[in-house]
């Protein structure tokens, strides 16, 4: 049975091609003035700091001014959603970066997590009608996140905050 192989293969090309980090935003508008909230979980911190470094300075690279960027921490990353609905509800804050590393441990606890994390983000987005960026790892090991923070796939930080900015600017 060749097909897992092949397919292993073949996603983890599709993975490295997909590496978002180097990327800017095309014909973007005056953001300088937009106010952009980002909630770090606090677990996992070595994986969420460097998340944060990767958006923070994404952000600034693109114009938003290091003043009107709120850092702010949550617990884990269950308690994002209710940290994104504080900040989104605030007028003027024009959108939430949620940044975490759920790892897959041995029961389905990751799933739940995950699952509700990404649901409770979404809600938040339709409910305030404002850009909720969901930058959550959901990785199988700490060694696949640290790849995705600023290791060999790039730093997925940095892909939310593009994906902020061109919400922003949608």
């Amino acid at each position: 049975m060749l097909y897992p192989f092949f397919y292993l293969i073949f996603t983890d090309m599709a993975i490295k091609e997909k590496n978002l980090s180097a990327k800017t935003v095309d014909n973007k508008a005056d953001i300088s003035s937009k106010r952009i909230a980002i909630l770090i979980s606090e677990w996992n911190e070595e994986i969420t700091d460097s998340l944060f470094e990767g958006a923070f300075n994404t952000l600034v690279q693109n114009g938003i001014q290091k003043q009107n960027i709120i850092k702010t921490y949550v617990p884990g990353s269950f308690e994002l959603s209710l940290g994104a609905q504080k900040m989104a509800q605030k007028e003027n804050v024009d959108a939430v970066i949620c940044l975490g590393c759920v790892i897959q441990g041995e029961t389905r606890h990751f799933e739940f997590i995950c699952q509700s994390v990404a649901q409770g983000l979404k809600d938040v987005a339709l409910k305030y009608d404002k850009p909720v960026i969901f930058g959550v790892l959901t990785t199988d090991s700490f060694q696949q996140a640290l790849d995705r923070a600023g290791g060999k796939y790039g730093n997925k930080g940095d892909e939310a905050a593009i994906t902020a900015i061109k919400m922003i600017n949608l």
